[in-house]
């Protein structure tokens, strides 16, 4: 080992000891604590780090690459699948808008060709996935509005690389550039073999994760050798790693890609444990690098251009996403910790610039240039958060972004989660009866109005097993989860079911989709949003036909009976559309069928015996078990 490399690991780990502290102290977060050590000891500050930098970018790739390795470890397929609405809406509505915007800028303000505009429009696009994940984690807010929409807009720029990569060699003017860019496996073959090729290594790498590695990882874990298990899934990473640069992407996508492939694992859960330890070590590392990396001389040459750029990237980029976080319709606190938290430029735009310049779309002297703008914008994204935490969110009276779980002072036979108009409603109905509730609400301007109405309102996250047990959950009898979002009811069923598996959960559900993925998960009490008040509205509809008020009544009543009956069934087919829409006709044919018959024969659906063979038979057009 030589003392060069000893001295600059010396270096970093040095001021990384004196500077996060100091930051931590004064309130401004560890990220921003390592970018400041970064450039203390960079090439271009105080010179503790040659300016050679081959060791600064060694270390920031393969920082990158451990974080998507990690990112990928926790993203379980079936969750992904939960949140593509809001991976997809969001993430989409933000890059193509923000992309949008800065390419005719890029063209009118920076007088580039139209290709290259485009080109770093797509770099500028993104945000840093390492930032905001280790700003929102540190911060508690990654079970918050902001927490989750952030990490789907993330995760969707994270898979947009991809195709951005496939993208860039089209948009080279020159095709022989695009073609010398090429390395590897790649050489020689044209668009056709070059997308062939690269599909096939994805789909290869699936394949084998799933039908190899899990054999490889028990063969492993059978020796109880914890560092052998440790270097199994290095070997892992740095395998696809390899793989994906030799096809032409990224290290850091095949690393996310090879951590998607075990999250299906059984072993996942022994990987994060093991690999915990470094990771904060080495996204300190990482951001150190991007500290580092910023030219002061070019800083003090172009100033007031660097500074107009900076800027001009952050308040567009915030204006998007506060736009975006209204059309969704958030608070205006998690709709400002959503917008301040992902205005930066993320650490994918050094992989799209550094490949932008080899495909020669930008000269040597731009490329500088946005490099630094991107380590400025991620250097400037703490202080921009703790002016929101500090100024805004106070003066705006939204403290839900900073607010402290309240410890419920009562403990009720039934607790509440979520009181909103749904429940709210529930909750007067059951307090005019006599029964009290134990109310808990993540919503700090709703938990505030509510307080004022005369509702006695906790603050706090439900899905938290620690404050459920505050709120009474070992005694309660039955917990109502008056919460639209899936992922949060989904989320509250598994903690009730590992934590409080007495309680008795009654869950709201948006639609018959959201509710097949609870009633996967044992959840029997599910209550549709509009189900109740569509059927009252035919029953009403009936009585003014001239239909008698008690038979409107009565049929209405057998008719949410019916679809009860049939949801059970038709859960078994939602993964099969062509089945599913098939079960469905049968099921209101049947549903008809039956609605006719009781108004012919004066009869109700308590008068009938039919049993789940008759259900399969009808609906599902299945022969009765023997």
């Amino acid at each position: 080992m030589s003392g060069h490399f000893l001295e600059n690991t010396l270096v970093y780990l040095g001021a990384a000891v004196l500077c996060v502290p100091v930051a931590k102290k004064l309130g401004l977060g560890s990220v921003l604590g390592y970018l400041l050590a970064g450039m203390i000891i960079g090439p271009y500050a105080f010179g503790f780090i040659g300016e050679e930098g081959d060791d600064i970018l060694h270390i920031a790739e393969f920082g990158v690459v451990i974080m998507l390795f990690l990112i990928g470890l926790e993203l379980e397929p079936k969750a992904f699948w939960r949140m593509r609405k809001q991976v997809l809406g969001l993430g989409g509505w933000q890059l193509a808008v923000t992309t949008l915007l800065f390419w005719p800028l890029a063209v009118l303000v920076l007088n580039l060709h139209w290709t290259a505009a485009l080109a770093l429009s797509l770099a500028l696009g993104m945000s840093s996935t390492a930032l905001v994940l280790q700003n929102m984690k540190e911060q508690g807010r990654m079970n918050t509005e902001a927490g989750k929409s952030a990490f789907a807009v993330l995760l969707f720029q994270d898979i947009a690389v991809i195709p951005m990569l496939a993208l860039l060699p089209l948009l080279a003017s020159n095709p022989a550039v695009a073609a010398g860019s090429e390395s590897g496996l790649l050489a020689g073959l044209n668009a056709w073999g070059q997308a062939a090729l690269v599909l096939a290594s994805i789909v290869g790498v699936v394949l084998v994760g799933r039908l190899v590695v899990g054999k490889v990882l028990q063969w492993v874990a059978a020796t109880r050798i914890r560092e052998l298990f440790v270097a199994t899934a290095l070997l892992l990473v740095v395998g696809v790693a390899v793989l994906m640069q030799a096809v032409g992407l990224s290290a850091a996508l095949g690393a996310f890609l090879a951590g998607v492939v075990l999250a299906n694992s059984e072993y996942r859960h022994e990987l994060e444990s093991d690999l915990d330890p470094f990771k904060g070590l080495l996204l300190g590392l990482f951001f150190m690098a991007v500290g580092a990396s910023i030219n002061f001389d070019l800083l003090q040459k172009s100033w007031l251009q660097v500074l107009l750029l900076v800027l001009g990237v952050m308040v567009i980029k915030g204006l998007v996403l506060g736009s975006i976080g209204r059309f969704y319709r958030f608070g205006t606190d998690q709709n400002l910790v959503f917008s301040f938290g992902l205005m930066q430029v993320g650490e994918f735009a050094f992989v799209l610039l550094a490949f932008i310049g080899q495909l020669g779309l930008l000269g040597d002297q731009s490329l500088q240039l946005f490099t630094a703008v991107t380590a400025l914008t991620m250097t400037l994204t703490p202080l921009f958060g703790l002016f929101n935490e500090r100024i805004l969110l106070p003066r705006l009276g939204t403290p839900e972004a900073v607010a402290e779980p309240d410890v419920p002072e009562e403990q009720n036979e039934v607790i509440i989660a979520g009181f909103g108009h749904y429940g709210s409603t529930v909750g007067r109905l059951l307090r005019a009866n006599g029964v009290q509730a134990t109310i808990l609400d993540y919503d700090a301007d709703q938990v505030e109005l509510l307080r004022k109405m005369g509702f006695k309102v906790y603050y706090g996250d439900v899905t938290r097993p620690d404050l459920l047990e505050l709120a009474g959950a070992e005694k309660a009898k039955i917990l109502i989860s008056a919460i639209p979002h899936l992922e949060t009811n989904v989320l509250l069923a598994e903690q009730i079911h590992k934590h409080f598996p007495h309680l008795r959960f009654y869950a709201r559900s948006r639609n018959r989709f959201d509710a097949y993925e609870l009633m996967e998960l044992g959840v029997q009490h599910l209550y549709r949003e509009t189900l109740d008040t569509s059927v009252r509205m035919g029953v009403e509809v009936l009585q003014a036909l001239g239909h008698r008020a008690h038979s409107a009544y009565r049929s209405g009543q057998d008719f949410l009976r019916y679809d009860q009956a049939a949801m059970s069934q038709l859960a078994l087919k939602k993964r099969d559309m062509k089945a599913y829409i098939s079960s469905v006709r049968a099921a209101i044919a049947w549903q008809e069928e039956m609605l006719l018959a009781d108004k012919e024969h004066n009869l109700s659906a308590h008068d009938h015996s039919w049993d789940s063979d008759a259900i399969r038979r009808n609906v599902l057009g299945e022969a009765p078990t023997s």
